[in-house]
């Protein structure tokens, strides 16, 4: 197996106690340690209408993180593309291009990123339909390439400023259905189990079989995401389990508002739909130990055929999150 890279996507969640500015300034640390620590690429994602979630603009912040590091990949994790004009997103990108010149990832979702509700106010034109996004996505590759096919209504149109290099571009996929476009397209693939852990390595393996080499995308590259925890303690691996059980089930449930406290969460008698869902959602994870999280990490890049993991880590206890990515990068 080749040497395993790492990245990690980092959602600037509002831990208990906390505001949103302290968690920017969480993410704005955490950037800073996995560019010294040698991962391959940090990713923060786009979320609306979630109280706990400071991440809403990914666009604005990798500005300021990108500025912040020396060497890493800064990128979307990602751009909710319907909810967006291809036009601006291009010409956001095309910015960052600029300034940080050969640094910056564009990763592109299709899901809402939040409610139906949501989406819509931001995006009153949105048919969350194939075809549209599509359409979507060949709009954003001419104008971040400045290739405009002859007779395209948008022909005279050109993203400012004009970089030199273009990122590059990520299709996100947690069903396997985007895999298509990226395939398509000629794009790279980045499958998200931590959202559904069931399905990836098939979609994974249908994408690279109908790939279709592009100027931007010459092979097909892939990654993979997962909520990912390390550390030396077992009893702060335990404390974390518990805090994603609840958490998890705190999200799906549509919950908004009082978060409870690590002691009350150890007290809730879960029901047994709550138990079948936790077991499910145990498999969007993993965690242990170092050697555990080595073997669980080499399992899961050899079960999709990639040599790039990208680990998400949700807990309130920052100190032993940034412990978590220096261990975890100490093991490849």
């Amino acid at each position: 197996m080749k040497k395993i890279k790492l990245g990690i996507l980092d959602q600037s969640i509002i831990a208990r106690d906390c505001n949103a500015k302290e968690a920017i300034n969480r993410t704005t640390e955490m950037v800073k340690l996995a560019d010294q620590l040698g991962y391959t690429r940090f990713w923060v994602s786009e979320h609306h209408n979630f109280a706990k979630i400071a991440g809403s603009t990914p666009e604005v912040l990798l500005a300021h993180l990108a500025g912040e590091a020396q060497r890493i990949r800064v990128g979307s994790g990602g751009i909710m593309l319907p909810n967006h004009s291809a036009l601006k997103v291009a010409e956001n990108f095309r910015m960052l291009e600029t300034l940080f010149p050969g640094r910056i990832d564009l990763g592109i979702g299709r899901a809402p990123g939040g409610d139906r509700e949501t989406a819509a106010l931001l995006n009153p034109s949105n048919t969350f339909s194939d075809r549209d996004f599509m359409q979507q996505l060949l709009d954003l590759r001419s104008w971040l390439t400045d290739h405009k096919e002859s007779g395209s209504p948008h022909e005279n149109i050109i993203a400012i400023p004009q970089a030199e290099t273009v990122p590059e571009i990520w299709i996100l996929s947690s069903s396997g259905g985007s895999g298509q476009f990226a395939a398509h397209l000629g794009m790279a693939l980045s499958f998200a189990h931590f959202i559904n852990p069931n399905g990836g390595a098939e979609a994974i393996q249908q994408y690279k079989q109908h790939f279709k080499p592009s100027e931007l995308q010459p092979a097909p590259q892939v990654n993979v995401s997962i909520f990912g925890f390390c550390s030396e303690d077992q009893a702060v691996i335990d404390r974390w389990l518990t805090e994603m059980d609840f958490r998890m089930l705190f999200i799906e449930s549509g919950s908004k508002g009082r978060y409870p406290t690590y002691e009350e969460i150890t007290q809730y008698e879960y029901s047994p739909q709550h138990i079948a869902r936790i077991k499910y959602n145990r498999q969007r994870m993993i965690y242990g130990t170092p050697e555990e999280m080595k073997a669980k990490i080499e399992a899961l890049a050899a079960n999709y055929d990639t040599d790039e993991i990208i680990l998400s880590t949700f807990f309130d206890d920052f100190e032993a999150t940034k412990k978590s990515v220096e261990l975890v990068a100490s093991l490849f």
